[in-house]
Parts: C-alpha cells; structure tokens; sequence
C-alpha cells in the first residue's frame, strides 16, 4: 500500500511528459511563423517588382507609349517592361520570387487619362498615357504549408503610373 501511494506521487517523469505534450504546439509554431514570414517577404517582392515595372514604363518616351489613336506599346517594349518586373534588369537575372517563371504572369495595360491632361508635359499629346503594371504569380511555399499558407495561393500586385515621356 505504501509503493501505491509512492507512486502516485512521483514527479520523476512530469516534465518529460509536459514536453512531449508542448513540443507539437511549439514545432507548429515556429515552422508556422518561418512560412507565413516568408510569405510575407516573396509578395513585399512581387510588389517591388510591380512598382519596378511600372516605374521603367513610365520613363520611356512619347514615341513609344503614347495614346494616339490605334497605337499600342510595342511587343519589344511591353517583353522589357515585364522582364523589368519579374527580374529587376532588361536581359537575363533571376525571378525575384523562386516561382516566377515566367513573364506571362505580367501583365501590360495602356489607358488614356481624358482630355482633362493636356497641358505641361502632355501638351503635345492627346492625352496623358496611363501604364499600369500587374502580376499574379503562384506562391510556392517552404514546408508544404504546414497547414497554414500552401500552394494554392498567389501573390497579386498592381500598379499604375502616367507616363513622363522622358
């Protein structure tokens, strides 16, 4: 009767024990918090990327983005604009996301502002042209998600800009 009671009060084995119970809940944290950290910094990249793109198509000149009728932005400049976007540079770089592979994902849109933006720098226009840059790129996740952020999500941006003509 005395071992029962001994043993009922034994405490040599309690934290082993504890930690096997805590341990889940800490990996799940930490992995978590790797992933969803991650997350965070591949779209803060697709957004520079976007800003990027956007910003070089801005600085290009009246000839090639303007909003004469029936003109478009030339296929050269539009491959320019979204090589800019995805990798940082004209030619060659790499993806600044692991799973932007491919500059499809970008897409190039030209508006016109309206007769309202005649004067300054678009005196000579018809109107002030509008760029505006947007990419969708799958998210490609470090762990498989960890249940929380998996495959199936993306990584949107866009942003617009009027170009200078410079």
């Amino acid at each position: 009767m005395k071992m029962w009671r001994a043993s009922i009060h034994c405490q040599s084995g309690a934290a082993a024990a504890e930690m096997a119970l805590v341990t889940p809940l800490l990996v799940l944290l930490l992995f978590g918090g790797i992933e969803t950290a991650y997350y965070f910094y591949c779209e803060h990249q697709v957004v520079k990327g976007v800003r990027d793109g956007a910003r070089f198509a801005s600085r290009q000149s009246f000839t090639g983005i303007n909003c004469l009728s029936g003109s478009s932005i030339s296929a050269t400049l539009q491959t320019d604009i979204k090589e800019v976007t995805r990798t940082g540079s004209i030619s060659g770089g790499t993806p600044r996301v692991p799973s932007w592979n491919d500059n499809d994902q970008v897409t190039v849109n030209k508006t016109c502002a309206g007769s309202d933006y005649t004067r300054g720098i678009y005196a000579t226009e018809p109107s002030a042209p509008i760029v505006t840059v947007s990419a969708t790129v799958p998210y490609q996740s470090l762990f498989a998600g960890v249940g929380i952020i998996n495959d199936s999500y993306e990584l949107k941006a866009s942003q617009q800009t009027a170009v200078m003509g410079i």
